[in-house]
């Protein structure tokens, strides 16, 4: 059996340190106490490591780590993706560091991560990087390996891997348009990713598609929280009752429970009264009461495609595609039925 090259990773560990510590302690670039040093360097020697990996990378060589970079571990949606990845990244015999960036990447934090880019990492994947355009510049004009993974703010020459956002929702606002429903709301999240705009423009398009008025109080601003979309709820069931919609598609399944909390708060029943639909199909989706219906993107094929796309550059062969995309599923299940005075069959699940 081929012995599996010793990495930073398991250096770092036995020495108590950061990867990046470990990484400065070796290479002897950015400040590190002697102490510190002394440490990883006794733990790399006791595992081999100087004789093999490091100088392998001081060669051109690799280190067998794939760095993902999220920015907000909290996230039911990050944590499921880069689940996904590990399970991915295993079968490449590397190992997997996540590095969180609390918030948003801007040009601060680019000169910060100058360095994880360099030789610590054999290729970074970014998932739903909240990055000023001056960050994302920076990335372009990077040489290393870099997968950005649910990303469609703007046009960028780094390849993406996403979802398809804009047909998904279209699909979703036009399942209820079919169910009767013509008073159909949006709640939308933050702006960062881009995802929330093309599911927007979803929205909007089935609308059109139907030839149905959209009233501008429908359109609610939502944070992607649980929170955001309690509130924004509250200010749409608020409205008079010839406005007031009878159905509300979220961006996101945190802001359709959200919804739910609302509409039990207030006394309007679910689906009877109002019909919810969320976006993702996180776990608490099929257990809140009554169960979500939501669209689902296929996470285990979309982790697929991002490792082997920057497995491909990391080898130094050529990319299939700049942006790879995957249809959404939609998971009927049990907020959604026909609008109040319609007999529109509703649809057979698939949960």
């Amino acid at each position: 059996m081929k012995k599996q090259s010793v990495t930073l990773v398991q250096v770092a560990a036995k020495a108590g340190v950061s990867v990046m510590t470990a990484s400065r302690a070796m290479s002897g670039e950015g400040y590190v106490s002697e102490e510190t040093k002394a440490k990883v360097q006794a733990a790399a020697k006791s595992l081999g490591y100087a004789a093999n990996a490091l100088a392998r990378v001081m060669k051109g060589g690799r280190t067998n780590v794939i760095g993902v970079v999220v920015n907000d571990l909290s996230s039911v949606v990050v944590n499921a993706f880069v689940s996904a990845l590990t399970e991915e990244v295993r079968k490449y015999e590397m190992d997997l560091f996540i590095y969180n960036s609390i918030g948003q990447l801007d040009e601060q934090t680019q000169r910060r991560h100058s360095q994880l880019l360099h030789g610590l990492w054999d290729g970074l994947i970014y998932v739903l990087p909240r990055m000023t355009d001056e960050y994302l510049d920076a990335l372009e004009k990077s040489e290393s390996p870099i997968v950005l993974v649910n990303f469609c703010r703007r046009e960028t020459t780094l390849p993406v891997v996403q979802g398809d956002n804009f047909n998904a929702a279209r699909d979703a606002v036009a399942g209820l348009i079919a169910q009767g429903h013509q008073r159909i709301a949006f709640i939308k999240g933050t702006h960062w990713t881009g995802q929330s705009a093309e599911r927007e423009r979803g929205y909007r398009q089935a609308m059109a598609d139907a030839g149905l008025a959209l009233d501008a109080a429908w359109i609610e601003q939502g944070t992607f929280s649980e929170k955001s979309g309690q509130e924004a709820c509250e200010r749409l069931l608020a409205l008079a009752a010839d406005a007031r919609p009878s159905a509300i598609f979220c961006a996101n399944d945190e802001m359709a429970i959200g919804c739910m909390n609302a509409a039990r708060t207030l006394n309007v029943q679910v689906p009877e009264q109002l019909s919810l639909i969320g976006f993702d199909d996180v776990s608490a989706a099929s257990i809140v009461r009554p169960q979500l219906t939501t669209m689902r993107h296929p996470l285990p094929l979309m982790a697929q495609a991002a490792v082997q796309e920057l497995m491909r550059r990391i080898l130094g062969q050529p990319g299939t595609r700049q942006r790879v995309e995957f249809p959404a599923e939609m998971v009927v299940r049990e907020s959604t039925a026909p609008a109040a005075g319609t007999t529109t069959k509703r649809r057979s699940r698939k949960a």
